[in-house]
């Protein structure tokens, strides 16, 4: 990137705060591949998955057995699983389409952060970093722990010599902090507590190069870019560091034996030394010279363009964005709440960070109307101006087209079939299905609200159905199916007594007034209707000629 070329003002990074998320109190966050699902772990123990383009609760993952803080959540490649760590020691896998629980498994030490293998759709394998041991990988169908071979004797000579990692009563005196895989998970790259980043073969247990950072302060994180071409460090020194990886993106075992052919003579630690020169190489600093600023869940930007991390002092939320070439160019500010976590979104120009309150907060780019934009010739005026007509503007084909000739082959046809890969998912397997989406599901407390008022709703329509009279008119016939109470075939369920209607009642206040007249010189005809289903009775007006 030219940096000077690029405005910073006009950069592709957030600058405002779109939007929040809140429900519990969450502690940490992470995007699946495509940026359409966030995951966020909870003080709770449960994970909450947000449908990030509807910002909507998509799924809820608890277990019961565990009411522990998290402390990770990790995204398997192709969003079908997912990996979640809490402070009760356990490592839990969950189907994210089913929301079943896959595996729980316990170790030893409180795991900080775990991570599935990056190369598998279907990953058995995580590294673990545990509170105060060694990086371990662990089997999440057997539950076996393997930790990571971090030390090299000092003297290559076949001498049984002490471990430089060792003291002599053979405790380890320091402990890895921070480790991640390599794109495709080939090799763990760990950092430890003496500023070393050991590039190890975790199959062969083997530490294959060292690479020492300048002051050899302890490690706090180590995170690589999502195209695998850099290597970003945070160290206790407040500086983030960014590395360039010189070895190839697949083959990185053959590349390391290769580098090792022509250093038979070298001891082992120069032999690491110099091995590790070749595979990283210091690309830029970053660091507040002024604040002196200790650094929070630093990371890259989707395309890797950007570098952004958070401050770790207590009673602020700010975030800072360089360039990949060191230039600071936006400090984001907002509200008065210590920031303890954050992510960039993959491939749109936003960062989601988490506040200590356990609330999301969603930074955004600030967009502005550009109506230059619709049309290439548009031109954005400050104050009128006097238009000066060309001689040519009305011409049925001015002068200016009949001198373009035109590039566009009109006969060449155009593929609307193929599809271009994404650069930024250009190691996609088109025969694996990503999962992109999940269905809304509502949750337990409105399940339960609905049911109640369908339920009052269906109570309100059976009390408000036609009723039968409560009593009948001295001249009616009571009608044996619209009797208000009623045995079944069996004698044990009684049928209820219905009010009557408005209409009954008006017809029946009717007859009670008129007096009683001679048969003989009225002729009446009345109609009556009854409905023997649900006991109803209807009156109609009775006509009377003379």
């Amino acid at each position: 990137m030219d940096a000077p070329i690029i405005d910073p003002l006009q950069g592709d990074f957030p600058e405002v705060i779109e939007e929040y998320l809140e429900h519990g109190c969450m502690k940490c966050i992470a995007f699946n591949r495509r940026g359409t699902l966030l995951a966020a772990g909870c003080n709770d123990g449960s994970c909450i998955i947000w449908d990030f383009e509807t910002r909507g609760i998509a799924k809820e993952l608890r277990d019961y057995e565990c009411s522990s803080p998290i402390t990770s959540v990790c995204w398997s490649k192709y969003g079908h699983q997912i990996l979640v760590s809490a402070a009760d020691k356990s490592l839990t896998l969950w189907d994210v389409k089913s929301g079943e629980k896959i595996n729980r498994i316990v170790l030893q030490q409180t795991p900080l952060q775990a991570r599935l293998h990056p190369g598998s759709s279907t990953p058995s394998l995580c590294l673990a970093c545990p509170v105060s041991c060694a990086p371990m990988i662990v089997d999440l169908n057997t539950g076996n722990t393997t930790l990571l071979q971090v030390s090299f004797p000092e003297i290559g000579n076949g001498s049984t010599a002490p471990s430089r990692n060792k003291s002599s009563d053979g405790s380890t005196p320091y402990s890895p902090t921070a480790a991640c895989f390599n794109k495709y998970g080939s090799l763990v790259y760990v950092g430890n507590s003496k500023g070393e980043i050991l590039i190890i073969d975790y199959k062969g247990n083997e530490v294959r190069a060292m690479v020492p950072i300048s002051g050899g302060s302890v490690v706090k994180s180590i995170v690589f870019s999502r195209n695998g071409q850099y290597l970003l460090t945070n160290s206790n020194d407040r500086i983030i560091r960014v590395y360039e990886n010189l070895l190839p993106l697949k083959e990185e075992i053959r590349a390391l034996d290769d580098l090792n052919e022509n250093l038979n003579d070298l001891g082992d630690v120069e032999k690491l030394k110099v091995v590790g020169s070749k595979c990283l190489n210091l690309f830029c600093e970053f660091q507040d010279s002024i604040t002196k600023v200790h650094w929070k869940a630093p990371c890259f930007s989707g395309d890797g363009e950007w570098v952004v991390g958070g401050s770790a002092s207590k009673g602020e939320h700010k975030i800072y964005i360089w360039d990949r070439a060191g230039h600071l160019v936006k400090i984001l500010e907002g509200p008065k709440e210590a920031l303890i976590d954050l992510a960039w979104h993959p491939v749109r120009p936003i960062i989601v960070s988490v506040s200590l309150a356990g609330l999301v907060y969603i930074w955004a780019k600030d967009y502005t109307e550009n109506w230059s934009a619709f049309a290439p010739d548009f031109k954005e005026l400050e104050e009128n101006e006097e238009y000066v007509e060309r001689e040519d503007e009305f011409d049925l084909i001015p002068e200016t087209e009949k001198v373009k000739a035109s590039d566009v082959n009109e006969d060449e046809e155009v593929d609307i079939v193929t599809v271009e890969k994404d650069k930024a998912f250009s190691d996609s397997d088109m025969s694996q299905e990503e999962l992109c989406f999940l269905p809304a599901t509502p949750s337990r407390d409105e399940q339960q609200d609905k049911c109640l008022e369908s339920f009052s709703k269906l109570v309100d329509s059976n009390n408000s159905g036609s009723p039968l009279s409560e009593d009948p008119g001295p001249n009616e016939h009571m009608n044996h199916a619209s009797s208000p109470l009623e045995d079944d075939a069996g004698g044990t369920h009684m049928k209820r007594k219905r009010k009557p209607s408005e209409k009954g009642l008006e017809l029946q206040a009717e007859r009670v007034k008129k007096p009683s007249k001679s048969s003989k010189s009225l002729k009446s005809k009345s109609k009556s209707f009854v409905d023997q289903d649900n006991g109803d009775s209807l009156y109609a007006d009775e006509l009377s000629d003379e």
